[in-house]
This record gives structure tokens, C-alpha cells and sequence, in this order.
């Protein structure tokens, strides 16, 4: 985890946010996200100050509402889920512009579009000011168990490599003339499959090899050993603990 990775989400910056270790903005964000889910689906205002409270983030992070709200695209397959919640749930029945629909699947569709934006929004966040190989340090800061952080590290780096040999092996089928236009070509891509499997799984053994002739023993060397001052604590967990009195009003009122 020594080298950088940078992905599409993340958005280079030199904002407060972006300065916080890696390690608190994770525990921020999983704590966030622990206090939405535990919020009543009734508290409607509860979920605005979330929102807000988010907006604060982005503000004080730089990132752009266009483009947070492009990445939140990704949410579209639980927004159609949401939406078809009030047509096929049981329970009482309500019309609605001419629409009997279910109150408990109106109510469940809230919770889901509710609940899953805001969390996909802090998520959002949190990729856009943090890069990979800090949030894979991040990770082991939080004693997250090695191997699956071990794992996770080589997906983040091996994953374009084998993107990109199968647009190797894609470009050489097409230009032999090959072009999947029905069934009969599926064949053709499975045998492909197999080749990259087989070829990947050899690149990970000579990798293996490799890093076991340098000295491999199970443990991924610590390169950055991040820290974080009590101020830097104080100023990550600012987002959950606003959000908690949220909730805790959104219970009681």
C-alpha cells in the first residue's frame, strides 16, 4: 500500500476535511450512518438536518453540489425499489392522485429513499476527500482484521489490470472480425472468461512469488503510520454527534 491509487470519486483538495486522517473519517461516517439508520422513519425533520448536516461537510470540504449529487446516480436501483413499495405492500390502503396505494409502502419508501441517500451521500464524501491508500491505512488504523485488508488492497490495485486485459482481449477478438450479436457467440466470451481467470490466477501466483522472495510473511508492512490529535477526533466526530442529538430529539419529540 506504499504507492497511490487515485479513483474517479475522489476529488483532489486542500479543504480541513481533506486534512483529517483517514481513520477518523471512517469512524465519522460509519457513526453518521449507525445514528440515520436509528432515526424513526416518522421524524420527517430529522432527516433534513441531516441534510444540512451534510451540506455543512460539503461546504467545508469544497466539493461541488453537482458534483455529489452526479455520484448519488448510483442509488437508482433502490429509488426504483422505493417506488414500487407502495404498490405492493399490504396493509392499509390510501388514495393518492387516483393510486390506491399501501400506507405502511408509503412509509417504507420513504425510509428506504431516506436512510439510503443520506448514507449514500456521506459515503460519497467520504471517497471524494479521502484517497484509496489512505482509506485501506484508515482501515488498518481501525484494526480492521489484516487479511481483509490485505484483500481489499489488491483488488484496489490488480482491478485495472485485469480491466484492462480484458479490453486487451476484447479488442483482439474484434479484430479478428468477431462481434456478439446473439447466443451462438456465447461461447466464444465464455471461452475468453476462462482465459482471463486462468490468466489472472497465474499473474496472482507469480505475484505471490514474487513478494514471498522479498520477504512476505502474512503481514503487509506499515509505510505512513498516521496519527490523530484529540483535535482532529474532536472535529471528525462533530458530524455523528450533531446527527445523535438529531435523533435522539426525533425519538422524543
Amino acid at each position: 500500500m506504499g504507492a497511490g491509487h487515485s479513483h474517479r470519486l475522489y476529488r483532489h483538495g486542500h479543504s480541513p476535511v481533506h486534512a483529517l486522517p483517514p481513520h477518523t473519517k471512517l469512524a465519522a461516517v460509519l457513526a453518521f450512518v449507525i445514528v440515520v439508520v436509528s432515526t424513526p422513519r416518522e421524524a420527517m425533520w430529522a432527516f433534513g438536518a441531516y441534510a444540512v448536516l451534510l451540506a455543512a461537510v460539503a461546504y467545508a470540504a469544497r466539493v461541488p453540489a453537482g458534483f455529489l449529487l452526479k455520484r448519488l446516480l448510483i442509488e437508482v436501483p433502490f429509488v426504483a425499489f422505493a417506488v414500487l413499495l407502495p404498490f405492493v405492500a399490504e396493509g392499509e390502503r390510501v388514495d393518492v392522485f387516483g393510486l390506491s396505494l399501501s400506507v405502511n409502502g408509503l412509509w417504507g419508501a420513504w425510509n428506504v429513499l431516506a436512510k439510503g441517500t443520506l448514507g449514500v451521500a456521506a459515503s460519497v464524501l467520504l471517497a471524494a476527500t479521502t484517497e484509496l491508500r489512505e482509506l485501506l491505512h484508515g482501515l488498518q488504523r481501525l484494526k480492521l482484521p489484516p487479511l481483509l485488508v490485505q484483500i481489499a488492497s489488491f483488488m484496489v490495485r490488480y482491478g485495472d489490470v485485469i480491466a484492462d486485459e480484458m479490453r486487451r482481449m476484447r479488442i483482439a477478438r474484434e479484430s479478428r472480425g468477431f462481434e456478439a450479436r446473439g447466443i451462438r457467440h456465447w461461447g466464444v466470451l465464455a471461452k475468453s472468461a476462462g482465459a482471463l481467470f486462468i490468466r489472472s490466477y497465474e499473474r496472482g501466483e507469480r505475484v505471490h512469488l514474487a513478494m514471498v522472495s522479498r520477504g512476505y510473511t502474512g503481514v503487509m508492512p506499515v509505510i505512513d503510520e498516521v496519527a490523530a490529535s484529540r483535535a482532529q477526533w474532536s472535529y471528525a466526530l462533530a458530524l455523528p454527534c450533531a446527527a445523535l442529538v438529531v435523533c435522539l430529539l426525533g425519538w422524543t419529540l
